[in-house]
């Protein structure tokens, strides 16, 4: 569990780990982050799901390395596991590619190349196993022609050159620029701000959400005050305040009453809702909501989650998002689902994609997903905006970012 002063993965530097089977990708992870947290073996195809593991690489601060399957897997499952590796290019801001010093460069690697390079993402290439007694460093030119790309070489096994992949790493990292803002940027030092966290059968057990960490984090690092309730005892918190709080934030799924609780002249918006601009596009998941008003019984909606997590009887995304857009609608509606990495590669047929907060994308994947269903001209909008809109308070709700809608966007 991130505790309030871990980076989350999603916000931390991506970089992800290519290659064929037993190129020796996880054996690199593990050399790379001095822990063994992906299984290493001598059979090919050992790594299946991409298997993630944060540090810290100063200067560059928190990082997150992503093994990934082997590039060359074959069958019906090897080829779903292939796709994974694909898809993570996605979320991927630095690519490591990794040849084995045996096996050199072949039509494995270069396509692989291609692939990143279409995404426009900086890339190293990484010579493993040069700990082995036939290789020698002249067949570094040979492999680094080959791929038309310059080599670091390295011994995961020994430790070798690790330090300056390291390094390599250090110097080829994008720059993160300017970071989307969470939500300092609506409030000022010393405002005081309510959150207002509902603790039902959906809620993790001794601990808040992510989205709910990052928030009161955010809000704690740039002087304001975080007042944190539950929507039963919101009435009583407003009334003990000694001033009117700038602005109260809610969970999605108790809008319609935190709405009603909250005086009209104190700003409300949502967790979900802030989350949309943090981590995709804010307009363009409003600009969504207007096919809701064109939906009929039978359509297909795809909901999106990026986590896997235990359903709970009245689970938001399998049965209450169902519940108000079917009462919505008038009717039953053709209902799919996909979570964690999965997502769709054929949209056409949809008439909404209905996405998750995000909390666990970073915001390039999460970006990509909103273009991909842009691309297709598909509708997208996200919990947080979808729930407000079905509540009928999403002019409310989208007041805080007034300046970056017109009101036509709703």
């Amino acid at each position: 569990m991130s505790g309030l002063n871990d980076t989350p993965s999603s916000s931390r530097l991506q970089i992800a780990v290519f290659g064929r089977r037993n190129v020796g990708k996880s054996s690199l992870v593990n050399a790379l982050t001095s822990q063994e947290v992906s299984l290493v073996s001598e059979v090919a195809g050992t790594t299946t799901d991409p298997v993630m593991k944060t540090m810290e690489l100063q200067p560059l601060g928190p990082v997150v390395f992503i093994d990934t399957a082997g590039i060359d897997d074959h069958g019906p499952l090897g080829e779903m596991r292939v796709k994974r590796s694909y898809d993570i290019l996605n979320r991927t801001d630095l690519a490591l590619l990794v040849i084995d010093a045996q096996l050199g460069v072949g039509d494995w690697e270069k396509k692989m190349l291609e692939q990143i390079k279409e995404k426009g993402l900086p890339v190293i290439g990484v010579i493993n196993k040069t700990d082995t007694a036939d290789y020698n460093s002249n067949q570094k030119k040979t492999y680094s022609r080959d791929l038309g790309l310059s080599l670091v070489e390295v011994s995961a096994q020994t430790g070798k050159g690790i330090d300056d992949l390291k390094i390599t790493i250090i110097r080829k990292a994008p720059s993160r620029g300017k970071e989307q803002p969470l939500v300092s940027d609506l409030v000022n030092a010393g405002d005081l701000v309510v959150l207002v966290v509902p603790i039902d059968s959906a809620a993790p057990k001794g601990r808040l959400i992510l989205p709910q960490q990052q928030v009161i984090r955010d809000l704690l690092d740039h002087g304001s005050l975080a007042v944190v309730t539950r929507e039963k005892e919101l009435p009583h918190t407003l009334e003990s305040l000694k001033h009117k709080p700038t602005l109260v934030i809610t969970d999605s799924q108790a809008f319609e009453t935190v709405s009603a609780l909250t005086p009209p002249e104190i700003p409300l918006t949502s967790f979900s809702i802030i989350f949309a601009r943090f981590k995709g596009d804010l307009k363009k998941l409003v600009e969504g909501t207007r096919a809701i008003a064109s939906l009929k019984p039978g359509d297909r909606v795809l909901i999106a989650e990026a986590c896997t997590h235990h359903r709970q009887a009245d689970d938001i995304g399998t049965v209450k998002i169902p519940r108000w857009l079917q009462q919505k609608v008038g009717g039953k509606l053709e209902l799919h689902w996909c979570s964690g990495f999965d997502f769709p590669p054929d949209l056409k047929n949809y008439k909404l994609i209905i996405h998750c907060a995000g909390c666990m994308l970073n915001r390039k994947e999460m970006l990509y997903r909103i273009s991909r269903a842009s691309g297709k001209g598909l509708p997208i909008v996200n919990y947080g905006v979808l729930i407000a809109y079905l509540h009928g308070i999403l002019p409310r709700a989208l007041a805080p970012f007034e300046s970056l809608l017109t009101e036509d966007a709703f």
